[in-house]
């Protein structure tokens, strides 16, 4: 989980939560829930405040550790869609249409 990477980098550089809030310019309250993973889903742009104050990569942060990384090519279209006004919640939906629209299509080969 993103939280406890957070939470894992923060730590190992010594640094308390009110340093790295304070430091990226983000809500204390809010980066402490994001660790507790209360909350799961921060935006990009508190990624890479947290990222920039942990001194590592936005991506670093967003990868699980027994997944491949993020290229670049996937970095640049993640931040193509931020700019362009696509919410996470936006293409959330469209990652579970198309998953729908996958497991659909298996079933009809079965078939």
């Amino acid at each position: 989980m993103i939280g406890k990477r957070i939470q894992k980098l923060r730590l190992e550089r010594g640094l308390s939560l009110s340093d790295v809030a304070d430091r990226a310019g983000v809500a204390k309250s809010y980066l402490s829930t994001i660790e507790r993973d209360i909350q799961k889903n921060p935006s990009i742009s508190f990624i890479e405040k947290v990222a920039a104050v942990l001194g590592v990569a936005p991506q670093d942060l967003l990868q699980h550790h027994d997944e491949e990384p993020l290229d670049a090519d996937w970095v640049a279209i993640l931040q193509e869609a931020r700019k362009s006004g696509v919410t996470k919640e936006q293409l959330e939906e469209f990652l579970a249409f198309t998953k729908w629209k996958l497991d659909k299509q298996k079933s009809a080969d079965v078939l």
